[in-house]
């Protein structure tokens, strides 16, 4: 039995934390999360404190959650004092860091992407979209908790966004600089992958639903839901990401002088020309690790230790269907108010995991923008969705919204 630290605690923290709690490990948190809390230990200390947790507790392995501690560099500085992490370095985690570096990193190296221009100058961009081909793709260039993306229909909804981007710091600094880029029509999907060095572990694909509301309308989130597999993605399509896309990012970030040791999110599109990258991201994704994780028979451990050291696995999985539809809070993902009950959890027989709650005297209250994630399973994928809406209906609380169409797409 080993001690684990997982860093951070959202609902994709929450499903590492059960897995490794599956595989009879010793789990501690770095954050409260009221789903933990019922079979591992929640702490509260400073980042510059972990080093010191880890050699106190005799850590065998920190495992890092968000993007945020990639891009800052969490990864170097417990390497730097002997510490087991697991995750990209932060000359690695660039590639989610900055959007424009990705753009242009997979330009050199012909990876199949939207086409693109950048801009730090909000009078040369406005400039750019006069002459633009509507809707178009605005990015922040930096992490912004998934919401950093907008698709203007038209040229006023962009001269708007970028406003609010680049002149009102709606997503901080992390809008300093902009990506522009073409919109690609298709089937989009996610395909993480285990990556050390040239070595590249698929895992099983999903499909998340960005847009807030019902029919894919409404502002882009973090996610509001999750299921697999996905009817229009076929073993081929996958083949085509592998070759063309995520293998030849591994070889190149080696080339760049920036190995990747850790998971490769590509968020991907299957259009009419083939398989194009919409995103790299440097960790699991949330919601998609919630269910994707379910479908790992191999041990989480076994496969961070094999990443660290360059050493090959065989990775199994199981071929369950799975969906997962996020409760959030109402006005997400804008303004919302927290501190609302949440009741009836009890009454649930799906899969929990906890994104945004707080845990108060034996009670659970909102605490954030997505709140929960419930999960079912079953051997069809209609069942599953069904069952999990079922679920649904016995949660009380009086500022939640939830999309009610997860998973339907696939069953068209």
């Amino acid at each position: 039995m080993a001690k684990i630290l997982v860093v951070g605690n959202g609902g994709r923290e929450h499903a590492i934390a059960e897995k490794f709690n599956n595989e009879n490990h010793e789990v501690f948190m770095l954050g409260q999360n009221p789903g933990v809390n019922k079979f591992g230990k929640c702490i509260d200390i400073k980042e510059e404190e972990i080093s010191k947790f880890c050699k106190d507790n005799k850590i065998d392995l920190v495992f890092i959650g968000p993007e945020a501690f990639l891009v800052d560099g969490l990864v170097d500085k417990l390497e730097d004092k002997g510490i087991r992490v697991f995750g990209p370095r932060k000359n690695a985690a660039i590639l989610e860091g900055s959007k424009a570096f990705s753009k242009d990193f997979m330009q050199k190296y012909n990876i199949p992407t939207a086409e693109y221009e950048i801009f730090n100058d909000i009078e040369k961009a406005l400039e750019y979209l006069k002459n633009c081909k509507f809707p178009i793709v605005i990015k922040a260039d930096g992490i912004a908790a998934g919401k950093g993306v907008v698709i203007p229909k038209n040229y006023k909804e962009a001269k708007n966004s970028l406003e609010e981007i680049m002149l009102h710091k709606k997503f901080d600094n992390a809008g300093n600089t902009i990506v522009i880029e073409e919109f690609l029509k298709g089937e989009e999907f996610s395909l993480m992958a285990f990556v050390s060095g040239e070595k590249v572990y698929p895992m099983k694909i999903a499909q998340d639903h960005k847009r807030a509301f019902d029919g894919d309308k409404g502002l882009n989130t973090g996610g509001m839901g999750v299921y697999m597999p996905i009817k229009n993605i076929s073993d081929t399509d996958i083949e085509e990401a592998m070759e063309k896309i995520l293998i030849p990012t591994a070889k190149a970030m080696l080339n760049e002088g920036r190995e990747f040791k850790g998971i490769l999110f590509a968020g991907l599109m299957k259009t009419k020309s083939g398989i194009k990258t919409i995103e790299y991201n440097v960790r699991f994704g949330d919601p998609e690790s919630e269910i994707v994780l379910q479908s790992l028979n191999t041990s989480l451990y076994d496969i961070s230790n094999a990443i660290i050291d360059g050493k090959d696995i065989e990775i199994e999985w199981n071929n369950k269907a799975r969906v997962g539809v996020v409760i959030a809070s109402k006005g997400y993902p804008e303004d919302y108010k927290k501190g609302y009950e949440i009741k009836g959890l009890e009454n649930l027989t799906s899969k929990i995991y906890h994104m945004g709650t707080i845990e108060k005297d034996g009670k659970i209250y909102t605490n954030g923008g997505r709140l929960l994630l419930i999960c079912e399973e079953d051997d069809n994928l209609e069942n599953a969705i069904s069952k999990v809406y079922e679920s649904i209906q016995k949660i009380e609380c009086d500022n939640i919204f939830y999309r009610k169409d997860i998973g339907h797409f696939s069953l068209k």
